[in-house]
């Protein structure tokens, strides 16, 4: 089951939609023409802990407007996801998703005036079981 959406709580995903960390250190944009797409959940070890709801965008489709030197790389097990972190207050932004290269997943909980905990019914990826692992 895929889940995309337009709106969230009655507020429409912009086009281009900004997106911060907690602190605000780290600002970025997010061209975002069609909403949010493959909204989903991880139950890997690293997403399980961070229990966020991620979508998908092209890796062109993000841009960092402030605060670049301050997000930290994490990387594990295969080391070919990439996921990125704001070192001031610690919230995980985006990653280069390791199913797919070409695209980032994004932390939807950083997207401004968006509320995750109001999307219902959010599937979760098998990330224990990933086909790369094989």
């Amino acid at each position: 089951m895929t889940i995309d959406l337009h709106t969230v709580a009655g507020v429409t995903i912009q086009k281009k939609h900004r997106a911060t960390c907690h602190c605000g250190s780290v600002e970025f944009e997010l061209n975002l023409p069609n909403g949010l797409i493959d909204l989903r959940r991880c139950n890997c070890s690293l997403c399980r802990r961070k229990g966020i709801i991620s979508a998908s965008i092209p890796l062109s489709s993000i841009n960092i407007i402030k605060g670049e030197e301050t997000l930290t790389l994490y990387q594990f097990n295969t080391k070919t996801a990439k996921h990125y972190f704001c070192s001031r207050c610690g919230i995980y932004t985006h990653h280069q998703r390791r199913s797919d290269a070409s695209q980032y997943g994004f932390n939807v909980a950083c997207l401004e005036e968006i509320n995750p905990l109001d999307i219902p019914n959010i599937p979760t990826s098998d990330g224990i079981n990933h086909p790369s692992d094989r």
